[in-house]
């Protein structure tokens, strides 16, 4: 009888563990903040170019939110990530050499390639 109590007590652990780590994945986790936050989209005047970064690291919403915010944080620059394919795409108003936008992902905690 014990043996089945404590196997009953395993399997409602770890079906608590599975659902936390699918709702950590979709965003919606605590370490996330929910997904009911979004960014405020930065625009610009006159879009120069754009370029696509790949970002390595960023597996949830809350990483998307942080990258965009790094990037956002730069003067003439505004920035989006598309999550599943782990891609920032960059509009440029000026300017703004590669190494600041990476250095900013970096700091973020994330590793970026042109």
């Amino acid at each position: 009888m014990e043996n089945y109590i404590i196997i009953a007590v395993l399997v409602i652990i770890a079906a608590i563990a599975v659902h936390a780590t699918v709702k950590h994945f979709r965003g919606q986790g605590g370490c996330c903040g929910g997904a009911d936050y979004k960014p405020q989209r930065k625009k610009l005047k006159g879009v120069i170019y754009k370029k696509t970064f790949h970002v390595s690291g960023m597996h949830c919403a809350h990483c998307k939110r942080r990258v965009e915010e790094a990037v956002n944080d730069i003067h003439d620059v505004a920035g989006k990530v598309d999550l599943k394919k782990g891609e920032l795409t960059v509009s440029y108003a000026a300017n703004v050499e590669d190494a600041v936008i990476i250095s900013k992902i970096e700091k973020a905690g994330y590793s970026c390639t042109v």
